[in-house]
Protein backbone atom coordinates (compact mmCIF):
# COMPACT_ATOMS: atom_id res chain seq x y z
CA UNK A 1 0.00 0.00 0.00
CA UNK A 2 1.31 3.66 -1.14
CA UNK A 3 2.46 6.03 1.81
CA UNK A 4 0.28 8.94 1.70
CA UNK A 5 1.08 12.17 2.68
CA UNK A 6 -0.69 15.60 2.10
CA UNK A 7 0.57 17.68 -0.34
CA UNK A 8 1.81 21.34 0.84
CA UNK A 9 3.26 22.98 -2.08
CA UNK A 10 2.77 22.37 -5.67
CA UNK A 11 4.28 23.87 -8.43
CA UNK A 12 1.96 25.22 -11.59
CA UNK A 13 2.47 25.21 -15.23
CA UNK A 14 1.05 26.42 -18.32
CA UNK A 15 0.97 24.19 -21.72
CA UNK A 16 1.10 26.76 -24.44
CA UNK A 17 -0.84 26.27 -27.72
CA UNK A 18 2.71 25.59 -29.31
CA UNK A 19 3.45 22.74 -26.66
CA UNK A 20 6.10 25.08 -25.23
CA UNK A 21 5.64 24.62 -21.36
CA UNK A 22 6.33 27.62 -18.48
CA UNK A 23 6.04 27.71 -14.85
CA UNK A 24 3.50 29.95 -13.85
CA UNK A 25 3.97 29.82 -9.92
CA UNK A 26 3.56 28.38 -6.80
CA UNK A 27 0.60 27.31 -5.07
CA UNK A 28 1.28 26.45 -1.06
CA UNK A 29 -1.05 25.27 2.11
CA UNK A 30 -1.07 25.56 5.45
CA UNK A 31 -3.59 25.96 8.48
CA UNK A 32 -4.48 29.34 7.02
CA UNK A 33 -5.72 28.20 3.79
CA UNK A 34 -4.42 27.83 0.07
CA UNK A 35 -1.72 30.59 -1.11
CA UNK A 36 -0.67 31.10 -5.09
CA UNK A 37 2.28 33.63 -6.00
CA UNK A 38 3.14 34.04 -9.98
CA UNK A 39 6.43 33.31 -10.71
CA UNK A 40 8.64 36.63 -11.87
CA UNK A 41 9.45 35.11 -15.21
CA UNK A 42 5.98 34.40 -16.63
CA UNK A 43 4.60 38.10 -15.09
CA UNK A 44 7.62 38.99 -17.46
CA UNK A 45 6.50 37.67 -20.82
CA UNK A 46 2.77 35.56 -20.05
CA UNK A 47 -0.53 36.52 -19.91
CA UNK A 48 -3.04 36.46 -16.70
CA UNK A 49 -4.75 33.50 -15.86
CA UNK A 50 -8.02 35.04 -14.44
CA UNK A 51 -8.30 38.40 -14.68
CA UNK A 52 -11.18 39.38 -12.57
CA UNK A 53 -9.98 37.35 -9.52
CA UNK A 54 -6.61 37.12 -9.70
CA UNK A 55 -4.14 39.70 -9.33
CA UNK A 56 -1.55 39.59 -12.29
CA UNK A 57 1.65 40.43 -9.65
CA UNK A 58 4.02 39.33 -7.26
CA UNK A 59 1.63 39.12 -4.57
CA UNK A 60 0.90 36.12 -2.47
CA UNK A 61 -3.19 35.46 -2.84
CA UNK A 62 -4.85 33.64 -0.64
CA UNK A 63 -8.05 32.11 -2.02
CA UNK A 64 -11.32 32.29 -0.46
CA UNK A 65 -12.69 29.66 1.45
CA UNK A 66 -15.87 29.19 -0.52
CA UNK A 67 -17.19 28.15 -3.35
CA UNK A 68 -14.13 25.91 -4.48
CA UNK A 69 -13.09 23.84 -1.67
CA UNK A 70 -10.40 26.54 -0.72
CA UNK A 71 -9.03 26.74 -3.96
CA UNK A 72 -8.87 30.00 -6.23
CA UNK A 73 -11.61 29.81 -8.91
CA UNK A 74 -8.79 29.17 -11.75
CA UNK A 75 -7.12 25.83 -10.48
CA UNK A 76 -10.36 24.51 -9.34
CA UNK A 77 -10.99 24.43 -12.96
CA UNK A 78 -8.58 21.56 -13.49
CA UNK A 79 -10.25 19.44 -10.61
CA UNK A 80 -13.46 17.27 -11.75
CA UNK A 81 -16.58 17.43 -10.17
CA UNK A 82 -19.28 14.17 -10.77
CA UNK A 83 -17.99 11.32 -12.42
CA UNK A 84 -14.02 12.19 -11.95
CA UNK A 85 -14.56 12.95 -8.46
CA UNK A 86 -16.13 9.69 -7.85
CA UNK A 87 -13.50 8.32 -10.12
CA UNK A 88 -10.41 9.71 -8.05
CA UNK A 89 -12.10 8.89 -4.15
CA UNK A 90 -12.39 5.56 -5.25
CA UNK A 91 -9.06 5.07 -6.37
CA UNK A 92 -7.95 6.39 -3.17
CA UNK A 93 -9.92 4.15 -1.37
CA UNK A 94 -8.42 1.46 -2.75
CA UNK A 95 -4.95 2.45 -1.11
CA UNK A 96 -6.52 2.59 2.26
CA UNK A 97 -7.70 6.73 1.76
CA UNK A 98 -10.23 8.31 2.71
CA UNK A 99 -11.61 10.96 0.85
CA UNK A 100 -12.81 13.11 3.66
CA UNK A 101 -8.78 12.80 3.93
CA UNK A 102 -8.36 14.59 1.05
CA UNK A 103 -7.34 18.41 0.58
CA UNK A 104 -7.79 20.46 -2.87
CA UNK A 105 -4.29 20.20 -3.13
CA UNK A 106 -3.95 16.32 -2.66
CA UNK A 107 -6.46 16.59 -5.81
CA UNK A 108 -4.72 18.73 -8.04
CA UNK A 109 -1.59 16.59 -7.66
CA UNK A 110 -3.18 13.17 -8.57
CA UNK A 111 -4.80 15.03 -11.61
CA UNK A 112 -0.90 16.14 -12.52
CA UNK A 113 -1.05 16.88 -16.00
CA UNK A 114 -4.53 14.82 -16.81
CA UNK A 115 -6.66 17.65 -16.31
CA UNK A 116 -8.83 19.76 -18.83
CA UNK A 117 -7.20 22.97 -20.27
CA UNK A 118 -3.57 23.78 -20.33
CA UNK A 119 -2.77 24.08 -16.28
CA UNK A 120 -0.34 21.07 -14.87
CA UNK A 121 0.59 20.60 -11.20
CA UNK A 122 3.58 18.67 -9.94
CA UNK A 123 4.67 16.74 -8.10
CA UNK A 124 2.33 13.82 -9.31
CA UNK A 125 0.84 12.22 -6.61
CA UNK A 126 2.28 8.48 -5.93
CA UNK A 127 -1.42 7.41 -5.53
CA UNK A 128 -2.78 7.66 -9.67
CA UNK A 129 -3.39 5.65 -12.03
CA UNK A 130 -0.58 3.54 -14.19
CA UNK A 131 0.26 4.41 -17.27
CA UNK A 132 -1.13 2.93 -20.05
CA UNK A 133 -1.11 3.08 -23.95
CA UNK A 134 -3.97 1.00 -25.88
CA UNK A 135 -7.46 0.50 -23.76
CA UNK A 136 -10.74 -1.03 -25.23
CA UNK A 137 -13.00 1.57 -25.82
CA UNK A 138 -16.46 -1.20 -25.18
CA UNK A 139 -14.86 -2.92 -22.16
CA UNK A 140 -13.88 0.83 -20.84
CA UNK A 141 -18.11 1.47 -21.07
CA UNK A 142 -18.74 -1.53 -19.42
CA UNK A 143 -16.66 -1.07 -16.14
CA UNK A 144 -17.29 2.81 -16.63
CA UNK A 145 -21.41 2.06 -16.43
CA UNK A 146 -20.56 -0.69 -14.01
CA UNK A 147 -18.96 1.56 -11.65
CA UNK A 148 -21.70 4.27 -11.95
CA UNK A 149 -24.06 2.17 -11.16
CA UNK A 150 -22.51 0.76 -8.40
CA UNK A 151 -22.43 -2.44 -9.72
CA UNK A 152 -18.84 -2.59 -9.00
CA UNK A 153 -16.77 -0.63 -6.49
CA UNK A 154 -13.03 -1.11 -8.09
CA UNK A 155 -11.59 1.18 -10.52
CA UNK A 156 -9.54 -0.96 -12.85
CA UNK A 157 -6.24 0.52 -14.49
CA UNK A 158 -7.97 1.89 -17.96
CA UNK A 159 -10.83 3.88 -15.62
CA UNK A 160 -8.14 5.57 -13.81
CA UNK A 161 -5.93 6.16 -15.82
CA UNK A 162 -9.45 7.87 -18.17
CA UNK A 163 -11.71 8.98 -15.67
CA UNK A 164 -10.34 12.41 -14.90
CA UNK A 165 -13.40 14.60 -16.29
CA UNK A 166 -16.01 16.17 -14.59
CA UNK A 167 -19.88 16.09 -15.23
CA UNK A 168 -22.65 13.63 -14.36
CA UNK A 169 -22.60 11.19 -17.15
CA UNK A 170 -19.86 8.46 -17.13
CA UNK A 171 -16.81 9.33 -19.54
CA UNK A 172 -13.45 8.68 -20.70
CA UNK A 173 -10.66 11.10 -21.63
CA UNK A 174 -8.77 9.20 -24.69
CA UNK A 175 -7.04 9.32 -27.93
CA UNK A 176 -8.45 7.89 -31.30
CA UNK A 177 -7.30 7.53 -34.80
CA UNK A 178 -7.53 10.39 -36.95
CA UNK A 179 -9.05 7.98 -39.42
CA UNK A 180 -11.66 7.33 -37.59
CA UNK A 181 -11.35 3.43 -36.85
CA UNK A 182 -11.94 1.77 -33.90
CA UNK A 183 -8.77 2.04 -32.05
CA UNK A 184 -8.15 3.71 -28.40
CA UNK A 185 -5.20 5.23 -26.60
CA UNK A 186 -4.92 6.51 -22.93
CA UNK A 187 -1.74 7.90 -24.37
CA UNK A 188 -0.74 10.82 -27.43
CA UNK A 189 0.74 9.51 -30.24
CA UNK A 190 0.93 9.77 -33.99
CA UNK A 191 -2.08 9.66 -35.81
CA UNK A 192 -4.41 9.96 -32.60
CA UNK A 193 -6.40 13.08 -31.53
CA UNK A 194 -7.50 13.80 -27.60
CA UNK A 195 -11.61 13.06 -27.68
CA UNK A 196 -13.93 13.24 -24.61
CA UNK A 197 -15.99 9.97 -25.19
CA UNK A 198 -19.31 9.97 -23.14
CA UNK A 199 -20.58 6.71 -22.06
CA UNK A 200 -24.61 6.10 -21.46
CA UNK A 201 -26.22 4.09 -18.21
CA UNK A 202 -29.59 2.49 -17.80
CA UNK A 203 -29.52 4.90 -14.45
CA UNK A 204 -29.93 7.64 -16.96
CA UNK A 205 -32.90 10.18 -17.19
CA UNK A 206 -32.97 9.20 -20.88
CA UNK A 207 -31.23 5.79 -20.48
CA UNK A 208 -29.38 4.29 -23.25
CA UNK A 209 -30.28 6.91 -25.53
CA UNK A 210 -28.37 9.66 -23.79
CA UNK A 211 -25.94 10.34 -26.67
CA UNK A 212 -28.02 10.11 -29.06
CA UNK A 213 -30.31 13.12 -28.14
CA UNK A 214 -27.12 14.61 -26.96
CA UNK A 215 -25.84 14.09 -30.92
CA UNK A 216 -29.35 15.83 -32.17
CA UNK A 217 -28.89 18.52 -29.68
CA UNK A 218 -25.24 19.52 -30.85
CA UNK A 219 -26.90 19.08 -34.55
CA UNK A 220 -29.55 21.59 -33.93
CA UNK A 221 -26.84 23.82 -32.07
CA UNK A 222 -24.88 24.08 -34.70
CA UNK A 223 -27.74 24.72 -37.52
CA UNK A 224 -28.84 27.73 -34.97
CA UNK A 225 -25.46 29.26 -35.81
CA UNK A 226 -23.76 27.73 -32.03
CA UNK A 227 -20.30 27.28 -32.29
CA UNK A 228 -20.22 23.72 -31.67
CA UNK A 229 -17.43 21.10 -31.56
CA UNK A 230 -16.80 18.26 -33.04
CA UNK A 231 -18.56 15.25 -32.08
CA UNK A 232 -19.19 11.50 -33.52
CA UNK A 233 -20.95 8.71 -32.10
CA UNK A 234 -19.52 5.53 -31.47
CA UNK A 235 -21.98 2.21 -31.57
CA UNK A 236 -21.51 -0.56 -28.68
CA UNK A 237 -20.74 -3.66 -30.31
CA UNK A 238 -23.31 -6.01 -30.38
CA UNK A 239 -23.12 -8.42 -27.53
CA UNK A 240 -22.13 -6.21 -25.21
CA UNK A 241 -23.20 -6.92 -21.63
CA UNK A 242 -25.58 -3.94 -20.89
CA UNK A 243 -28.24 -2.45 -24.02
CA UNK A 244 -26.30 0.47 -23.95
CA UNK A 245 -26.71 1.54 -27.96
CA UNK A 246 -23.76 3.98 -28.98
CA UNK A 247 -21.30 6.58 -26.91
CA UNK A 248 -20.94 10.00 -28.23
CA UNK A 249 -17.11 11.44 -28.60
CA UNK A 250 -16.48 15.32 -28.46
CA UNK A 251 -13.29 16.72 -29.60
CA UNK A 252 -11.48 18.50 -27.32
CA UNK A 253 -11.24 21.72 -27.87
CA UNK A 254 -8.69 22.90 -25.37
CA UNK A 255 -5.89 20.57 -27.40
CA UNK A 256 -3.97 22.07 -30.46
CA UNK A 257 -2.39 19.74 -33.47
CA UNK A 258 0.84 20.83 -32.30
CA UNK A 259 0.67 18.68 -28.88
CA UNK A 260 -0.17 22.28 -27.11
CA UNK A 261 -2.98 23.51 -24.73
CA UNK A 262 -5.72 26.20 -24.97
CA UNK A 263 -6.06 27.81 -21.18
CA UNK A 264 -9.72 27.00 -20.47
CA UNK A 265 -11.52 28.83 -17.63
CA UNK A 266 -14.98 28.58 -16.16
CA UNK A 267 -17.61 30.86 -15.82
CA UNK A 268 -17.73 29.63 -12.20
CA UNK A 269 -14.15 29.69 -11.57
CA UNK A 270 -13.50 32.97 -13.20
CA UNK A 271 -16.67 34.66 -11.14
CA UNK A 272 -16.49 32.28 -8.33
CA UNK A 273 -20.37 31.85 -8.81
CA UNK A 274 -20.71 28.80 -7.20
CA UNK A 275 -22.20 26.07 -9.89
CA UNK A 276 -23.93 23.56 -7.27
CA UNK A 277 -26.91 26.45 -6.65
CA UNK A 278 -28.39 28.96 -8.95
CA UNK A 279 -26.29 31.57 -8.60
CA UNK A 280 -25.45 33.40 -11.94
CA UNK A 281 -28.03 35.45 -14.49
CA UNK A 282 -27.48 35.39 -18.28
CA UNK A 283 -27.19 39.31 -17.74
CA UNK A 284 -24.25 39.22 -16.04
CA UNK A 285 -22.98 36.44 -18.52
CA UNK A 286 -23.17 38.52 -21.61
CA UNK A 287 -21.63 41.49 -19.24
CA UNK A 288 -18.44 39.07 -17.87
CA UNK A 289 -17.77 38.02 -21.71
CA UNK A 290 -18.00 41.56 -23.31
CA UNK A 291 -15.58 42.38 -21.09
CA UNK A 292 -12.98 39.42 -21.17
CA UNK A 293 -13.28 39.10 -24.74
CA UNK A 294 -13.25 42.96 -25.22
CA UNK A 295 -16.43 42.58 -27.52
CA UNK A 296 -19.33 43.78 -27.70
CA UNK A 297 -20.69 41.39 -30.07
CA UNK A 298 -19.68 38.36 -28.19
CA UNK A 299 -22.34 39.56 -26.40
CA UNK A 300 -25.01 38.30 -29.03
CA UNK A 301 -23.44 34.78 -29.24
CA UNK A 302 -24.15 34.56 -25.90
CA UNK A 303 -28.12 35.45 -26.19
CA UNK A 304 -28.24 33.01 -28.88
CA UNK A 305 -26.61 30.28 -26.64
CA UNK A 306 -29.06 31.10 -23.48
CA UNK A 307 -32.26 31.14 -25.98
CA UNK A 308 -31.13 27.95 -27.35
CA UNK A 309 -31.15 26.50 -24.06
CA UNK A 310 -34.23 28.29 -22.98
CA UNK A 311 -36.20 26.41 -25.84
CA UNK A 312 -34.85 23.28 -25.73
CA UNK A 313 -35.30 22.60 -22.21
CA UNK A 314 -31.48 22.98 -20.74
CA UNK A 315 -32.21 24.11 -17.70
CA UNK A 316 -28.71 22.38 -16.57
CA UNK A 317 -27.32 25.76 -17.86
CA UNK A 318 -24.89 26.17 -14.35
CA UNK A 319 -21.90 28.30 -14.15
CA UNK A 320 -19.58 25.17 -14.82
CA UNK A 321 -21.33 24.42 -17.89
CA UNK A 322 -19.84 27.84 -19.61
CA UNK A 323 -16.23 28.40 -20.55
CA UNK A 324 -13.99 30.59 -22.13
CA UNK A 325 -10.34 30.20 -23.99
CA UNK A 326 -7.49 32.15 -23.90
CA UNK A 327 -4.36 31.81 -26.81
CA UNK A 328 -1.18 31.91 -26.33
CA UNK A 329 -1.29 36.16 -26.76
CA UNK A 330 -3.75 36.32 -23.80
CA UNK A 331 -7.13 36.73 -25.92
CA UNK A 332 -10.14 35.62 -24.54
CA UNK A 333 -13.20 33.78 -26.57
CA UNK A 334 -16.05 31.47 -25.50
CA UNK A 335 -15.73 28.22 -26.00
CA UNK A 336 -17.68 25.99 -28.41
CA UNK A 337 -20.93 24.98 -26.10
CA UNK A 338 -20.96 21.59 -24.31
CA UNK A 339 -23.29 19.51 -22.23
CA UNK A 340 -25.85 20.67 -24.47
CA UNK A 341 -28.70 18.32 -24.27
CA UNK A 342 -32.50 17.69 -22.77
CA UNK A 343 -32.03 18.46 -19.31
CA UNK A 344 -35.52 19.51 -17.30
CA UNK A 345 -34.40 20.28 -13.54
CA UNK A 346 -36.59 19.29 -10.65
CA UNK A 347 -37.63 22.57 -9.89
CA UNK A 348 -38.83 23.25 -13.65
CA UNK A 349 -36.34 26.18 -13.74
CA UNK A 350 -32.87 27.01 -15.37
CA UNK A 351 -29.58 26.92 -13.24
CA UNK A 352 -29.25 30.71 -14.49
CA UNK A 353 -31.75 32.97 -14.78
CA UNK A 354 -32.84 35.65 -17.43
CA UNK A 355 -32.42 38.60 -15.26
CA UNK A 356 -34.17 36.88 -12.63
CA UNK A 357 -36.07 35.14 -13.89
CA UNK A 358 -36.02 30.77 -13.89
CA UNK A 359 -38.54 29.90 -16.45
CA UNK A 360 -40.84 31.61 -19.14
CA UNK A 361 -39.10 35.39 -19.13
CA UNK A 362 -41.13 38.33 -19.63
CA UNK A 363 -41.01 40.00 -23.06
CA UNK A 364 -39.18 42.90 -20.53
CA UNK A 365 -36.88 40.75 -19.46
CA UNK A 366 -35.53 39.38 -22.58
CA UNK A 367 -35.79 42.87 -24.60
CA UNK A 368 -33.36 43.98 -21.28
CA UNK A 369 -31.29 41.45 -21.92
CA UNK A 370 -30.69 41.49 -25.60
CA UNK A 371 -30.00 45.45 -25.17
CA UNK A 372 -27.18 44.12 -22.84
CA UNK A 373 -26.14 41.84 -25.49
CA UNK A 374 -25.64 45.03 -28.03
CA UNK A 375 -28.07 44.28 -30.36
CA UNK A 376 -29.50 47.47 -32.75
CA UNK A 377 -33.03 46.95 -31.79
CA UNK A 378 -35.37 44.52 -30.36
CA UNK A 379 -36.50 43.41 -34.00
CA UNK A 380 -32.77 42.40 -34.96
CA UNK A 381 -32.61 40.28 -31.43
CA UNK A 382 -36.17 38.89 -32.24
CA UNK A 383 -35.13 37.48 -35.24
CA UNK A 384 -32.47 35.70 -33.81
CA UNK A 385 -34.90 34.42 -31.39
CA UNK A 386 -37.48 32.92 -34.14
CA UNK A 387 -34.27 30.82 -35.69
CA UNK A 388 -33.29 29.23 -32.93
CA UNK A 389 -37.29 28.33 -32.59
CA UNK A 390 -37.56 27.29 -36.02
CA UNK A 391 -34.29 25.13 -35.74
CA UNK A 392 -35.69 23.70 -32.85
CA UNK A 393 -38.36 22.58 -34.38
CA UNK A 394 -36.61 20.00 -36.42
CA UNK A 395 -36.41 18.15 -33.17
CA UNK A 396 -38.38 15.02 -34.96
CA UNK A 397 -36.62 15.07 -37.51
CA UNK A 398 -33.19 15.41 -36.47
CA UNK A 399 -33.98 12.93 -33.56
CA UNK A 400 -35.01 10.04 -36.16
CA UNK A 401 -32.22 10.44 -38.24
CA UNK A 402 -29.83 9.73 -35.04
CA UNK A 403 -32.01 6.39 -34.06
CA UNK A 404 -33.51 8.06 -31.22
CA UNK A 405 -36.79 6.00 -30.19
CA UNK A 406 -40.52 7.20 -30.66
CA UNK A 407 -41.06 7.23 -27.13
CA UNK A 408 -38.34 9.51 -26.29
CA UNK A 409 -38.46 11.89 -29.40
CA UNK A 410 -42.44 12.13 -27.88
CA UNK A 411 -41.49 12.98 -25.03
CA UNK A 412 -38.57 15.47 -25.38
CA UNK A 413 -40.61 17.54 -28.11
CA UNK A 414 -44.07 17.72 -25.53
CA UNK A 415 -41.61 19.08 -23.52
CA UNK A 416 -40.63 21.54 -26.54
CA UNK A 417 -44.10 22.33 -27.28
CA UNK A 418 -44.68 23.57 -23.92
CA UNK A 419 -41.89 25.74 -23.47
CA UNK A 420 -42.49 26.77 -26.62
CA UNK A 421 -46.06 28.17 -25.64
CA UNK A 422 -44.71 29.57 -22.54
CA UNK A 423 -42.17 31.60 -24.24
CA UNK A 424 -44.39 32.79 -27.12
CA UNK A 425 -44.31 36.52 -26.45
CA UNK A 426 -40.98 36.40 -27.68
CA UNK A 427 -41.49 35.15 -31.13
CA UNK A 428 -43.13 37.43 -33.52
CA UNK A 429 -45.10 34.26 -35.21
CA UNK A 430 -46.51 32.87 -31.98
CA UNK A 431 -47.14 36.10 -30.19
Amino acid sequence: MTTFEPVRRLAVHRVFATGERRRVGELAQNPQGVFFQYDREYLKSSPSLSPFTLAFDISLQQAPHDPHDGLHGVFADSLPDGWGRLVMDRVYRQHGVLPSELTSMDRLSYIGDRGLGALQFSPLSPIGPETLNEVDLAELGERARALFEDRDTDVSPSLAATGSSGGARPKALVYLPTTGGSGASAQPGEGLEPWLVKFTSASLPLGHEESLCEAAYLTLASEAGIDTPEWRLIPVPTGARSSAIASLAVKRFDCTPDGGRLHMHSLCGLLDADFRAPSMDYEDLIKASQVLCVSPAVGQSQFVRAVFNLFTVNQDDHTRNWAFLQDDAGRWRPSPCYDVTFSPSPRGEHSTAFLGHGAAPPLKAMQQLAGQANYASWARAQEAIEEVVDVVHRWPTVATRLGVGVDTRRLVMGRLEEVRLANRSLVGFLS
